[in-house]
């Protein structure tokens, strides 16, 4: 069950003007900014440097080779049923999500051949893990005798903030090791989950990868079935959600690059940007910064006065997820039909999943149905930095070629590669240095899925969750009220097992220090 965090009450005096605020980046964050903002009555301009909203999931049109027009996106993305505050914002657009569709199973290949599904489980925690540990392959009972049973336990104990005080200091591996999961499960299970976040697991802070266990698995009832939008990103969600926010008064500025923000205290700023029709500027009395952590880095920078010197060291040393590669192409010829609509992969030297596109969006499916073909994505996290795109490109078409081995005699009608280097990364002991909403300015605000926030969500949910808590702290300044936000229960849902867990965690002990 979905816990609730109640909208915060007013605590300033309402303005005699309506307040106008700038929201830098229409990605989810900002677009759920926008919303909460525009609801309680208040003036958003938003400013996108691209030409199209959604973020890292906007989309694009491109010309194949065969003359067809196809929308390019970053990849793949799943909509968790967990994702509450991204499903209110969606619905704004989309009453009933009638854009979404359910893919049911989540399955798991490690290049062994060893192989999970996550279809078929319970959906009540623990229960769910008991019966994946007692059914899976990945968990054998010869190997199941040697966990580190106290160690393990951390993991139904999850409360936050509170974990990340006892586990952001070991990364996601030196879990693993302490707590003594079988090999085949660390390298199937644990490392997809862990390389989601586009970081190989020891990189990944262990209080990161915990609360993602409790998120997805161990502290709700809806499991890892997912949804995936029906068409392309802009078609299914954005161009709907932008269309209801222009109606309820916000106005978009895309190709709006902000150079600079000029405090003019106490009450706003001055936002500059450059447009194709020259150098732009305008005041707000607010300001939401919700781009990706190089943008964030980059307007700081180019502002001097804005903030303090423990603020802009904190936003200048944000550390970005290394590379990361999506490879899509329109095949000659159909995957064979038992392959699932997507598939992680584990055991290869970069592939992380393969998505059969025609399984479930309407665009690639269309194209498929009149070539006979298949379009088929390939996704490669954590590439190294300052690889040579031709090269993981060239290795990662191979690399799927061992997973779907029809795919040999394939020649591709065209092909479409996207490298980028703009997601956050969440090394270990990295918690107490992340940007929070709040800024040394009472008008300026952070959001975005790098920003910390005190409540049990991730990726895409951070995002939307962190738009609203900016939102909320400028409408209660504004003598205005919040909105509720939600999550998955704050901290383990089975009682017995937490307190177990304590009783085994000494006071100061650490999980790699415990049963060595």
């Amino acid at each position: 069950m979905a816990e609730a965090i109640e909208a915060p009450a007013p605590v300033g005096p309402r303005p005699e003007h309506t307040p106008r605020v700038a929201v830098v980046g229409s990605g989810i964050a900002g677009l759920a900014a926008t919303r909460a903002l525009v609801e309680r009555g208040i003036g958003v301009t938003v400013l996108e440097r691209e030409e199209g909203s959604g973020g890292r999931l906007r989309g694009w049109d491109t010309t194949l080779a065969d003359g067809t027009t196809a929308t390019m996106t970053r990849g793949f993305h799943a909509f968790f049923r967990q994702y509450y505050n991204l499903r209110t914002l969606l619905r704004h657009g989309d009453p009933d999500l009638s854009a979404l569709v359910p893919l049911r199973d989540y399955p798991l290949v490690h290049a062994s051949g060893l192989a999970d599904r996550f279809s078929g489980l319970p959906s009540t925690p623990p229960w769910n893990a008991a019966v994946l540990a007692a059914t899976s392959r990945s968990f054998p009972a010869r190997e199941l005798a040697g966990v580190n049973v106290p160690a393990a336990l951390q993991l139904l104990d999850v409360d936050v903030p509170g974990v990340y005080e006892r586990l952001d200091h070991l990364s996601a591996r030196d879990l693993l090791e302490a707590i003594r999961f079988p090999r085949s499960a660390r390298h199937l299970a644990f490392e997809v989950f862990s390389r989601s976040f586009f970081a190989a697991p020891e990189r990944l802070s262990a209080a990161e990868m915990a609360v993602m266990f409790h998120i997805y698995f161990l502290g709700s009832s809806e499991g890892l079935v997912f949804d995936v939008p029906r068409s392309p990103f802009p078609q299914a969600l954005w161009e709907p959600l932008a269309e209801r926010l222009r109606a309820t008064g916000a106005a978009f500025h895309h190709g709006a690059r902000v150079e600079r923000i000029i405090p003019e205290e106490p009450t706003g700023a001055t936002v500059v940007w450059a447009a194709s029709g020259g150098e732009r500027s305008e005041r707000f009395d607010g300001v939401v910064l919700a781009t990706d952590p190089g943008g964030l880095r980059e307007v700081v920078a180019h502002s001097p006065a804005l903030g303090d010197e423990i603020w802009r060291t904190r936003v200048s040393g944000l550390p970005s997820a290394p590379p990361f590669l999506v490879s899509r192409y329109w095949l000659d010829r159909p995957v064979r039909t038992h392959r699932q609509a997507f598939l992680g992969t584990a055991g290869h030297p970069t592939l992380d999943n393969v998505s059969v596109l025609e399984r479930y969006e309407d665009q690639a499916a269309d194209w498929a149905r009149r070539t006979g073909g298949s379009v088929v994505e390939l996704h490669a996290y954590a590439l190294p930095p300052g690889c040579d795109p031709a090269t993981e490109q060239v290795s990662l078409w191979k690399q799927a070629l061992e997973v779907y081995p029809e795919l040999r005699g394939a020649k591709a009608v065209d092909s479409r590669h996207e490298l980028r280097e703009d997601c956050p990364l969440f090394p270990p002991g990295g918690y107490g240095d992340r940007c929070t909403v709040g800024t040394p300015h009472p008008w300026l605000v952070v959001a975005g899925d790098h920003v910390r926030v005190d409540l049990p969500v991730a990726l895409m949910e951070r995002a939307a969750t962190s738009g609203v808590l900016a939102a909320n702290a400028l409408l209660t300044r504004w003598g205005r009220w919040g909105h509720t936000v939600w999550s998955v229960p704050r901290r383990g849902r089975f009682a017995p097992l937490r307190a177990l867990a304590r009783s085994l965690r000494q006071p100061g002990h650490r999980p790699e220090e415990r049963n060595r």
